[in-house]
Order: C-alpha cells, then sequence, then structure tokens
C-alpha cells in the first residue's frame, strides 16, 4: 500500500506527519541496515504510534525512555536481526542526561516545571526532552543526543540555574528518584471514566466529557475517548494539564451507594 494511502485513514495533521516521520524511519532502517529512532513522544503520540505500527504488523521495534518506568519513549526501530544486546548497545548513543547539581542555598527550591520552563526559554523544542527527575539536590534531564551540548552551553545563563553546576552524564548513571505521591479520597456514583475525571479535574460532569473527546485522558497510558469506561482498582488515570492517579483501592459506598475510592496522586 502507497504511504499516501496509508496516511489517508488518519484525520489529523499532526497524526499524519508523525506518522509519515515513522514510515519514513522504518524505511530508513531496511535500506540502511541500522537503528532509526524518533524524537521523545508523549503518551498520546506512543499510542497513536503502537496502533499504527501493530496494524502494518511491524514487530522490529521497541519504545524506550533511558530507564524502565519512563512517561516519555522514543520510539526505536532495528533491523530484524538485532539482539536485545545489540539495540542497549546504542542507548549511550541515542539518550543524554543533563545534569543539574544546586548549590547549597538552592536546595528543594526548583520543580519540574521550573526545569522544564527554562529549557523551553532557551528554544529548545519539547520533543528532544524527555523525562526530567527531580530531587531536592538538582535534576537530570533525560534528551535526545545533540541537544545534550546545546543546553550544558546555555543553561547556566539562566538565572535560575546560574549558580548551579552543569554536565553531561551517561545514561546509564541517570540517577532515579523516587516519585512522589499523597493519598487522596474521592467519591463517584459510578466507575465510569467521566465521573473519575469530574473528581480528579475538580470539574463538572460536562467538562470533563469535553476532556475526555478532546483526547486528554489515558487509563493505563492509552488514548481514551470512551466516557463509559469502566475503571477498577490499579488503573492509572493521566489527565493532560491536571496530573497523573492511580486508583489504590475501592473501601466501601456511602448511604446513598456512591463509591468511596482511595487514588494516589503523583505530585
Amino acid at each position: 500500500m502507497e504511504k499516501i494511502q496509508i496516511l489517508n485513514e488518519y484525520k489529523k495533521q499532526d497524526d499524519k506527519i508523525l506518522l509519515s516521520k515513522v514510515l519514513d524511519k522504518i524505511e530508513f532502517c531496511k535500506k540502511k541496515s541500522k537503528i532509526e529512532y524518533t524524537d521523545f513522544l508523549d503518551m498520546y503520540q506512543l499510542g497513536l504510534t503502537k496502533s499504527f505500527l501493530d496494524k502494518l504488523q511491524i514487530s522490529n521495534y521497541m519504545f524506550y525512555g533511558g530507564y524502565e518506568n519512563a512517561e516519555r519513549k522514543i520510539l526505536i526501530i532495528y533491523p530484524e536481526n538485532y539482539t536485545n544486546q545489540m539495540i542497549e548497545k546504542n542507548y549511550e548513543k541515542i539518550f543524554k542526561v543533563i545534569r543539574v547539581e544546586l548549590p547549597d542555598n538552592l536546595e528543594e527550591k526548583y520543580s519540574h516545571r521550573d526545569y522544564l520552563g527554562g529549557i523551553i526559554k532557551l528554544g529548545v523544542v519539547r520533543e528532544k526532552i524527555g523525562d526530567i527527575l527531580v530531587s531536592k539536590f538538582g535534576g537530570d534531564i533525560i534528551c535526545i543526543d545533540g541537544i545534550d551540548k546545546f543546553l550544558l552551553q546555555n543553561l547556566n545563563s539562566l538565572t535560575r540555574f546560574g549558580t548551579s553546576k552543569i554536565s553531561i552524564e551517561n545514561i546509564n548513571d541517570l540517577k532515579i528518584t523516587e516519585t512522589k505521591k499523597k493519598e487522596i479520597k474521592i467519591i463517584v456514583a459510578s466507575l465510569r471514566l467521566d465521573n473519575f475525571v469530574s473528581e480528579l479535574a475538580r470539574c463538572s460532569r460536562n467538562k470533563a466529557v469535553e476532556i475526555i473527546n478532546t483526547e486528554r485522558v489515558f487509563v493505563n497510558y492509552q488514548s481514551e475517548t470512551k466516557k463509559t469506561k469502566q475503571i477498577k482498582e490499579g488503573d492509572t488515570i493521566t489527565i493532560r494539564g491536571k496530573g497523573r492517579f492511580v486508583i489504590k483501592e475501592l473501601i466501601g459506598n456511602t448511604r446513598s451507594g456512591r463509591f468511596i475510592i482511595i487514588v494516589e496522586k503523583f505530585v
């Protein structure tokens, strides 16, 4: 099937552009018999790309973001004869880590938003940056090879990082920090997705449905547009702009039959 015919199945221009690039990567991999990879993909793009590759019956690919539980990942297309060991040897070439070490007087001062905001201010597009792992002492910024030297030279030009130590580290030396969560209790009328979104995003049911319809909600890291989707214990709900939540436990019902849920919110 021709490339144009394949892409005509998709209505959104951004989706077509992304999947066109994916098709190019597949073709380059075949011709050159070497690994090809994309920029970092968000959850929506990951779901779209996986569905697309499965539809084409492509199996020689993987998603990886520099560590096991990365949220933002790149697509890696590899020759069919490659072993896992051969693929892993390329990680050092694909991923770089920019380490920001804060001075003592700035410990615990900056959040993920501060790091990302500074990077965007320098003119770096979001697609070049993966997860940012923040600790009280600084942050490790995962990025695509090639952007690391620019960040090394320019992060100190930002006032917030002017006195910080900036270095380029190997991806194998990434400092993985424990994700902070806090428990909250919500009450929902039913276990439908729109009820959860309404409570977690603190908005009306109508607004919750709008958020779902505009593809801003992910269940277990897959885009979900069905408002009646039934949610169960252990599910992860991500709402763009509102955060990520794990449905930890259904602890009972109110007198009126509503469900009382314990949720872990990522902070």
